[in-house]
């Protein structure tokens, strides 16, 4: 056997030592942290055990109790040695999250039995939902290197929409109320919970995902927890270097839709001419500074991404050549305390060129002329500090502080030339919105101006973590508290010159109406916006206390207790709090039963409620200055240097003027129940041979008290008129109101007009909303051969269904990402249909991935998963007859009122007009379902034995080319002024990714 065959057995024999011990003994008491795992097991009673780490030395000593078990808590992920004072070894993985188990009861020695890649087995010491995925399981399989690709390999994990970027859900859940954690730090965003911090990819050590079921320790979401471990230095310097390369050259082209109402032959869809090919290479150097005591590791990727972007009449080019770095220390100060630090640089820097096509040239797939130049940076740079103290064998802390900075900016520079020219567009005579023509000198890169004079657009996260951990006989209690501050500067924006106008002629298509008035077929218009937003900085503060016992009721049985209390405080941008919801109690109740006494078989369940933040995308939205008009004016043309509108006419029709300044008082009703959900989860796993194991599970959730915003006055002015307040104003009131809806509003309002408010609790019959509803139910099957015999498999099938009257915290169906503020309640009428199956439903799911060794240098690797399709509706304008200020009665215009409110709202209802143009109401998931999806991913991994360290990969992505639509247009009316339907109804409006090919070179030198 040569040194290379030598190692790569070594490190299968170690995870078959992992398997073949966490399989054969009994169920211990165990606790473990959200970056770190445990040792537990039994022994004679009162010899020493010992652990001690193949990587770096660290070791602790305990000694067994009168029970018979040991314990080593919050011990770091890696390899150990597990050694007795007479004589007995045991090596062991240890893994984020989890409990490791070795047997020293038994009189077998050190015999290999099964080995992984993924140890494979049955956790007997908990009673969460988890997986845990090694970074050598990751860079052999065909998965994309990101957490959520890496997130989809589990169990009820769908892909969430396109347009909130890539995102999974979990459970039903939408993709917005997911947590994300590094090094034991919560890097989630929570302005709109739809992105993280990232890092270096090959920096990372262990990956688990949580789909349910999670202790006390977690808080904050309702959906999944994506929760990693960077890599460290050990005893032995390793230096090693890679290189990922995605060419263009091997990418098929994505699929073109022709918009059907494009008299110009536009496309509602363009992609086949987009460029995109990335390059990215890295450095990894790791090793001691003090031999057993002190350690570094440090990865450096970089990067050279190119793509280009080509719509219909504009283009844009962009680079990435940034790099990101991540350095870690580790300090082992004795056998009883550890220090480490992280410190990771994410920020990008997209440096990126806007064009415009030739006029009347559209989607030509080159670049015209260049209309601006500039660099959009995001990210910034999270630090990270971890403590471990053992204080006594039996009582432990650790301490967390972190620190995240995060940029969302256009910075150079952020008004480009044009910026005092109005945005204009021509869409007169026959044009529709694809055919719109650009008039005037507005940049068409800077549609909105930002405040120059404001700091840049981002987010800053400060937290502070306590975790004690205490042994008290068969009880392991853990208890601890946890502190965030988050803070969202945003900047303030108007249109480019102030002014929008859009221009419009009576045509045949519309009948000669604009703006809800018979102006007659040729007579042009124009629609006048202005909109401007206050800059501020909105903070978020969330705590919360949590304690857990883990009770050996016997020697098969644990009993899981946890309680969380929770505290989120909302600000406005004035500092003052506007939402604060103290003392939520969140229990957390499971057990785990080894029903053989052999770890053979288990039964296990959990019980939870989990509340979720409200997120500072909320403050923003509620709490700053916000203006929006809107006019109509007949005009005899325009400018086409400027945009301006040449002799301008007598305005027509409805107007929207609103303007709000909110008071932080008036912003939220004062009873407000932060949105949770509760879950329970009963399952079963078992041995189903040497090498397979097996397990089902029943799910089911509920979101309770759901939370959103609600934008509609009518009801509370006829309740002012119905208890004798005649004077009742209701554009004395915010805009839209933070509740939870179907329950009465308990709120301050201004009775008088007179400026005073006063506390009043307005029944919800007078706004008809119904509850917040959304259920989820799932019947999971999985099975997973370990890596025996040359090949290993994991395979499961999901049959679930998730049904509510809303989505949660985004809407995907109108691709609005505002958490907390959707439209969905926004009024009754944005509910009378909306109970249903929800676009995260995928009736059946079925996934399996594995790899085969083909000869001692040869891998292949694969990924397959097929799921059915999701729910289509169709979305129309809602009707607006019978609400207060129609044309012709008292109030007409006044946008304080129903009627011109929500005249202005896009088609988001389901109501939708029928052939004869009468609004029916329809129902959501009306129109059926999508195609089934079926996705195939190949792999081949090459690893000469001449050239030792070496790893040539190449991946395959959709080999076939699958193309099956993924999206449909669900929107049936085109406006609300015509009868018209939108011919692109249920037309594609996203595809299935392409084939692409990722090639890869790793080497480690030594």
């Amino acid at each position: 056997m040569n040194k290379k065959q030598f190692k790569q057995k070594f490190k299968l024999t170690l995870a078959a030592m992992a398997v073949s011990t966490l399989l054969a003994v009994p169920l211990g008491v165990q606790a473990s942290s959200n970056n770190t795992g445990s040792i537990y097991g039994e022994a004679e009673t009162g010899i020493s055990i010992t652990y001690k780490s193949k990587a770096t030395g660290a070791k602790r000593t305990v000694v067994v109790g009168k029970d018979g078990r040991f314990n080593f808590k919050d011990v770091p992920p890696g390899r150990y040695v597990v050694t007795t004072s007479d004589g007995k070894t045991r090596e062991i993985i240890v893994k984020i999250g989890t409990g490791s188990a070795v047997d020293f009861m038994d009189s077998q020695e050190n015999v290999v039995r099964v080995v992984g890649t993924r140890v494979s087995s049955i956790d007997m010491s908990s009673s969460e939902s988890t997986m845990v995925f090694t970074d050598e399981q990751i860079s052999l399989l065909p998965v994309a290197r990101n957490l959520v690709d890496v997130a989809m390999l589990t169990p009820g994990t769908v892909q969430g929409d396109d347009d909130f970027g890539n995102l999974p859900s979990f459970g039903g859940a939408s993709v917005a109320e997911n947590g994300y954690y590094i090094d034991g730090f919560d890097v989630t965003n929570i302005r709109t919970f739809l992105n993280y911090a990232n890092l270096p990819f090959d920096a990372i050590s262990q990956t688990q995902v949580k789909s349910g079921g999670y202790g006390a320790e977690f808080g904050r979401s309702l959906g999944g927890v994506t929760n990693i471990v960077t890599k460290s230095g050990s005893n032995e310097w390793e230096v090693s270097a890679a290189v990922y390369y995605t060419p263009d050259s091997l990418r098929a082209d994505r699929k073109d839709v022709v918009d059907k109402g494009s008299i110009n032959g536009a496309f509602s869809v363009y992609d086949s001419d987009d460029y995109n090919s990335r390059l990215a290479y890295n450095v990894s150097i790791g090793g001691p500074i003090i031999q057993d005591e002190l350690f570094i590791f440090a990865n450096i990727e970089g990067r050279k991404n190119t793509n280009d972007w080509y719509y219909t009449s504009t283009s844009t080019h962009q680079e990435i050549t940034s790099p990101n770095a991540l350095i870690k220390l580790d300090w082992f100060v004795t056998d009883n305390h550890q220090l480490s630090m992280t410190y990771i640089q994410n920020k990008t820097d997209e440096e990126k060129t806007d064009y415009k096509n030739p006029v009347g040239e559209i989607n030509t797939g080159i670049h015209g002329e260049e209309i601006a130049s500039y660099t959009e940076e995001n990210g910034g740079d999270i630090k990270i500090i971890n403590y471990i103290g053992h204080l006594t064998d039996d009582f432990s802390v650790k301490v967390m502080y972190g620190e995240l900075s995060n940029k969302e900016d256009n910075e150079n520079p952020r008004v480009f030339p044009g910026g005092e020219c109005p945005l204009a567009w021509d869409t007169s005579g026959d044009l529709t919105w694809t055919d719109r023509v650009y008039i005037g000198c507005w940049n068409q890169s800077n549609d909105f101006i930002t405040d120059p004079n404001f700091r840049s657009d981002g987010d800053e996260r400060t937290a502070l973590k306590f975790d004690f951990d205490w042994t008290i006989g068969d009880h392991t209690i853990r208890f601890g508290y946890d502190s965030q501050e988050f803070i969202s500067y945003s900047p303030g924006v108007t249109y480019s010159g102030e002014r929008y106008y859009r221009y419009i002629s009576g045509n045949d298509a519309n009948g000669g109406v604009v703006n809800g008035v018979d102006v007659g077929v040729g007579t042009l218009t124009v629609r006048e916006r202005t909109y401007a937003t206050q800059s501020g900085n909105f903070k978020v503060d969330n705590t919360a206390f949590y304690i857990e016992d883990s009770w050996m009721f016997n020697d098969d049985l644990m009993l899981y207790l946890g309680i969380r209390n929770e505290t989120f405080t909302n600000y406005a941008a004035n500092n003052e709090v506007f939402v604060e919801a103290d003392d939520l109690i969140a229990p957390r109740l499971g057990f785990s039963w080894d029903l053989m006494g052999d770890g053979t078989q288990k039964l296990f369940a959990s019980v939870g409620r989990y509340f979720i933040p409200i997120a500072s995308n909320t403050n923003i939205r509620a709490t700053r200055t916000e203006t929006y008009t809107q006019k109509y004016f007949y005009t005899d043309g325009f400018d086409v240097a400027t945009g301006e509108p040449i002799g301008l006419g007598a305005q027509f029709g409805s107007e929207i003027i609103d303007i709000q300044v909110p008071d932080p008082r008036v912003i939220a009703v004062s009873d407000l129940e932060p949105m949770h959900q509760d879950e329970l989860i009963i399952g079963y796993q078992r041995e189903l041979g040497e090498n397979w194991t097996g397990g089902a599970k029943l799910i089911y959730k509920t979101v309770r008290d759901g939370m959103d915003d609600f934008c509609a006055h009518d009801g509370f002015y006829n309740w002012a008129q119905d208890n004798g307040f005649t004077n009742f104003y209701p554009g004395t009131m915010s805009g839209c109101l933070i509740v939870n809806p179907g329950k009465d509003l308990s709120l301050f309002i201004d009775l008088e007009h007179d400026g005073n408010l006063t506390h009043v609790t307005v029944p919800n019959e007078y706004f008809q909303l119904p509850e917040y509803k959304r259920t989820y139910k799932g019947l999971e099957f999985t099975a997973e051969r370990t890596f025996n015999d040359d090949f290993f498999v994991n395979v499961s099938y999901l049959l679930s269904y998730s049904k509510g009257n809303v989505e949660g915290y985004v809407n995907s169906t109108l691709g609005q990402e505002d958490a907390g503020a959707t439209q969905d309640f926004d009024h009754y009428r944005y509910q009378e249909g909306s109970d249903g199956y929800l676009p995260n439903d995928r009736r059946h799911q079925f996934k399996a991935y594995g790899a085969y060794k083909l000869t001692d240098e040869v891998t292949l690797t694969g990924r397959i998963s097929a799921s059915s399709g999701s729910p289509t509706s169709c979305n129309g304008y809602i009707p607006l007859e019978g609400l207060i200020g129609e044309p012709g009665t008292e109030h007409a215009g006044d946008t304080s009122f129903d009627y011109a409110n929500f005249q202005r709202y896009s088609a988001s209802s389901f109501y939708c007009k029928d052939e004869n143009g009468v609004s029916q109401l329809s129902k959501r998931g009306a129109y059926g379902e999508t195609d089934w999806l079926y996705t195939l991913d190949m792999g081949i991994n090459y690893r000469p034995e001449a050239v030792e360290g070496l790893t040539l990969q190449v991946d395959v992505f959709n080999p076939f080319n699958f193309d099956t639509v993924t999206e449909v247009n669900q929107q049936k009316d085109l406006a609300r002024d015509n009868n018209e339907v939108n011919p692109n109804f249920l037309s594609p409006t996203g595809f299935q990714a392409p084939r692409r090919v990722d090639f890869t070179i790793r080497y480690q030198f030594f």
